[in-house]
């Protein structure tokens, strides 16, 4: 089993990370995609404090209407932790670049996403040799 989800929108990893952790089995895979960490700490309201986790709020245009959104930055080494003590060997870290079918679709953005860092993917996994309930 494959799981998937986007954390950065999270301010406490943990009880998610663990039950993820629960119902996967050995050998399965979550797949995680964050912000970047020097992302948020560089480029976006940068905070005093890399090490710090903290939470920014931004205005998103869905459906003609303004959202508030919610978004919790924390530096690589907490994100790392995170998954460890949930249990989850870390397989890779990814600084994915956007596919290049992409520029014609957003002109305006593909420079932005080709030359500075916006995401980070995890892929963690359950080690083998793990016992648990598995789902």
């Amino acid at each position: 089993m494959i799981a998937s989800l986007v954390l950065h929108y999270l301010e406490d990893w943990g009880p998610t990370l663990a039950e993820l952790r629960r119902v996967l089995r050995p050998g399965g895979r979550l797949i995680a995609s964050v912000s970047h960490p020097f992302t948020d700490y560089a480029h976006r309201d940068p905070r005093p404090d890399y090490h710090a986790t903290t939470s920014y709020t931004f205005d998103w245009a869905f459906n003609g209407r303004s959202v508030p959104m919610r978004l919790w930055r924390r530096p690589l080494h907490a994100m790392t932790d995170a998954f460890t003590a949930a249990g989850f060997r870390l397989a890779a870290i990814s600084e994915p670049q956007p596919d290049p079918a992409a520029r014609e679709a957003f002109p305006d953005g593909f420079q932005d996403l080709s030359t500075n860092p916006n995401f980070l993917f995890f892929v963690v996994e359950v080690p083998p040799s793990a016992t648990g309930s598995g789902g």
